[in-house]
Formats: C-alpha cells, structure tokens, sequence
C-alpha cells in the first residue's frame, strides 16, 4: 500500500523526559533529576531534526506534540528553538496543531504566554482529578484550585485546550464521578481526555496492587457503568468521544492523536520516542534508548536512534485495525490488504456485528459503543 500514510498525515513528536516527581501510576518514560543542561539538550534536538529532515524532506507537517514526563518544565526558548529547527527543515500547514503537554503549577502556569509567544498553538493540561484529597493520592503536585486557574489562562492563551481526568480512582463512586465531570464539562475547553485508572506493572500503583495494599478500587461492574455515564455527559455536553477515551467538540479533534490512530508518518525524537517512516513503499518503525543519557549521547553522536526496523505487511495491516478500531469512525475495509479478503476474517466480522460489537457500513468497519470497553478481546479475536 505505496503512500498509505497519507491518509493520516506527517508529523513529529518531541519527547521531554523530565518531571517533578514520578506519579505513582505513570508507566511513561519520565525521570525525576535535579539538573538539566538545556543548551545540550537544544543541540540534540536539532541535531535529531536536521537528520530525520535529510532523509525524508519535502513533507507537510500537520502537527508537532511536546509530549513527556513534562514538557511545561521546558524554558520557552527552548521550545522555540526546537519549532524553528522544524520549520526550517520542512513546510509546516497552513493550520498546523503545536501542542505542549502542561502540568497546572504556578510555575509552569507563568510560562504558558511564553509557550505561546515560542509558537504553541494549543496546550493539553494534565489535571487528572478536580478534587485535593485523590490529587494527593495520585502524587500531583497541585491543587484543584490552581487546575482551574491554569485552564482559565490558557484559554485565554491558546487557541485550543485541552485537560485530562483520571478516573475509576480508589473509593469513587458513581455519583462522585458524575459530579466531577459535570465540573469539567463546565468549564467550556474543546477537548477532554477520560481515562480510567489502570493499574501498570512497574509502577508504585502496580507495586502496591500486586502486595495487596491499592484499596478500593472499583469492581469490573462499577467500571462499565462509569464508562457509559462518562460517553452519556460528554455526548449531551456536546463533546461525544472520537476515541475511545477522547472527546471533543467536531472539528476539535487532536490532529496529532488522530495521526496516530490513522497510521501516518510520524518522527519521534526524544528518550524512549517510537516513530513510523515510509520509504517508498516500506514502512519503519524506529525507537530510541529509554535513558535520558544514552539518548542524549547518542544524539550529539549522530544518530539517536536505537532501532530501526522494516514493518511486514502483516505488522502493518494489524497495526491499521488496532488503532483504527479505536476511532468512532472505524477504519476503512480496503486499507486492511489481504486480511480483509480472508473468508475466516469476514465470518468474525459478521459473528461480531451479530452481537452487537461491530458495525460494517461505507466501507468502513468499526466498534459498537458497547464493543469498545471490550476492544481487547475483540482485537485478539480478529487477529487470531
């Protein structure tokens, strides 16, 4: 499938490692220190951009995401070195998505005009809950009171916002989490990211379930039924999930998460970053070391890539039903090759829609409202 990225664009991902502290349910490559040379951090990313522009140059970028760890933590000027070496090696779009992941401290909260002055356009703030106590429990490091001012300054920032809500939490109850998410659709942003709690081998969290000492958290049966009165608010409220666990006003959809999900060409630059390149017709996936000093060194060596390898036509058809799946929109039959004329393929589909898991229309297939809190099971069997 010669150029099939196209279909969900090009892009570039900067990973920021640093934070604060480590939350206890955070599986991401994040590192805590208490020193950062920022001027040989601007030069390994630039240098990082200059390569990856060498190799695939002439492309529109539709969307540039500061990711992390956190990416607030980073100096403005920074930021806007690292957008300038990105425009000068390739054309930005007219409507191009910057984004920069934020954590709400007043620190951070005092460099958002900076961020936007360095050519952020919109800002994704990491809140996780409107309530102090399961903010303490959850290791943040602010309050409610500075989550709702940072989401106020940035809307009076940035073209877009966007905040995150963990929820499932210890001891939340129905009532409390409807609550709480009438709060956040209160607040007016275009955008919400609603994620249940999940309990992550390697983290303090997973630690503490795996010795019996993570209390009250909520049944299998109390899970689904936040699940569907979280997809109920949010659709009344006007911003029905596009994903999974994203949800916006039409046409405020992240074009950097929708890059993803539509498997376009993505450059990953940063400890632990994963990207996806298309030469031709052959696809790559690349990775780079997990530790901020081996990438670090790598990068000013020349290359910070780790890993470089050539996706089978296998890998990519799985990979387009994965992420497509999660879209509300499904995925289009014809970018899935040969699995989509396999007779055993078309059975499952049918058995799926049968039960009111799938939906198959347009030439397109997708996951019933009642089939993604599932999406799992429904993977591994059509991938059997």
């Amino acid at each position: 499938m010669i150029e099939d990225w196209r279909q969900g664009g090009f892009g570039i991902y900067i990973h920021w490692p640093f934070c604060q502290s480590k939350c206890p349910y955070c599986d991401f490559n994040s590192h805590v220190v208490s020193d950062v040379d920022f001027h040989q951090w601007e030069q390994a990313f630039i240098a990082e951009i200059s390569r990856y522009a060498s190799q695939v140059p002439d492309r529109i970028i539709n969307s540039v995401f500061f990711g992390g760890g956190t990416p607030s933590l980073m100096p403005p000027a920074l930021v806007k070195s690292i957008l300038t070496a990105i425009s000068n090696g390739w054309n930005l779009s007219n409507n191009a998505e910057i984004t920069l992941e934020a954590n709400p401290t007043s620190f951070e909260i005092n460099k958002f005009r900076g961020f936007f002055d360095a050519g952020v356009n919109r800002v994704s703030i990491g809140v996780q809950a409107l309530n102090d106590i399961d903010l303490i429990a959850l290791g943040r490091l602010h309050s409610v009171k500075e989550a709702y001012y940072a989401i106020e300054k940035a809307q009076e920032i940035f073209e877009r916002v966007s905040f995150d809500l963990i929820y499932a939490r210890q001891h939340q109850t129905f009532g409390g989490w409807q609550a709480e998410l009438s709060q956040a659709l209160a607040l007016g942003t275009d955008h919400l990211s609603l994620y249940q709690l999940t309990i992550e081998d390697g983290t303090a969290f997973g630690r503490r379930h795996a010795a019996g000492r993570l209390k009250g958290l909520p049944s299998d049966e109390l899970s689904a039924d936040l699940y569907a009165m979280t997809q109920e608010l949010t659709r009344a409220a006007g911003l029905p999930n596009y994903e999974i666990s994203n949800h916006a006003r039409p046409g405020s959809e992240s074009r950097h998460n929708l890059l993803y999900w539509n498997c376009g060409d993505y450059v990953g630059v940063g400890p632990g970053a994963h990207g996806r390149l298309t030469f031709s017709d052959q696809r790559f996936a690349t990775e780079t070391a997990l530790m901020p000093a081996d990438w670090l060194s790598n990068a000013l060596s020349g290359d910070g890539e780790s890993i470089r390898a050539r996706l089978s036509t296998t890998e990519e058809t799985e990979e387009r039903l994965m992420m497509g799946l999660r879209l509300s929109e499904g995925v289009a039959i014809d970018r899935l090759g040969t699995l989509s004329q396999s007779p055993s393929f078309s059975i499952k589909i049918n058995d799926l829609g049968n039960m009111g898991l799938l939906w198959m229309k347009g030439g397109r297939i997708g996951v019933s409202s009642s089939g993604r809190i599932i999406l799992n099971a429904i993977l591994r069997e059509l991938l059997a």
